[in-house]
Parts: C-alpha cells; structure tokens; sequence
C-alpha cells in the first residue's frame, strides 16, 4: 500500500492547480502538423486500449452527498490507500448485503 509523505501531498496539490490553471483549446485549434501520419502497416498492427469489456462493467450514475460527508469518505479511502469510488462501491455493498434478510 502506497503512503504519502506531506512532501508528495504538497506536489500533488500543486499539480492539481497547475491543471486547473491550464486554459482549454478546441481540437479545430491544435497545431498537428508536426505529427506523421501512421502507415498502413501502423494502422494494421494498432491495438484498441482502454478497459478490456469483462461484462461486469459497473453504472454510471449521479448522487448528490454532503460535501463534509463527501471529504470524510475520501479521507477514509485515502488511508487505506484506496481509489475512492471502489471503496463507496465496496461501503454501500456491505451495507445492502447486512440489510438483505
């Protein structure tokens, strides 16, 4: 399990500002001409990349929670090392599996 110093916490928080900072360009604005074109041979061999489909791919949705409950279950995840999402997802099972009877 990965555990962050208060140095890598304060680069993190400076490269989250940085993004943020950063100003949006529409694509009809991006200035591609210095990348080659792929050869046929590049486009046969290319490789799709992303997330393999596994058929237990997980919904999409949109809640609305406390932003002070919001921190706490990121604080929460984030001492156990753990992407906050999955521990949700793992703290609202347990929670309707103890509740199924």
């Amino acid at each position: 399990m990965l555990k962050h110093g208060k140095e890598t916490i304060r680069i993190i928080i400076a490269w989250q500002a940085h993004v943020k900072s950063a100003r949006y360009m529409p694509d009809r604005k991006l200035d591609l001409n210095d990348i080659p074109e792929a050869s046929d041979e590049q486009l046969h061999r290319a490789r799709r990349v992303g997330r393999p489909a596994t058929g237990n791919a997980k919904q999409l949705i949109a809640i609305r929670i406390a932003p002070r409950l919001l921190a706490q279950l990121r604080r929460l995840a984030a001492k156990q090392s753990r992407p906050y999402q999955t521990f949700f997802h793992e703290l609202l099972e347990r929670a309707a599996e103890k509740n199924v009877a």
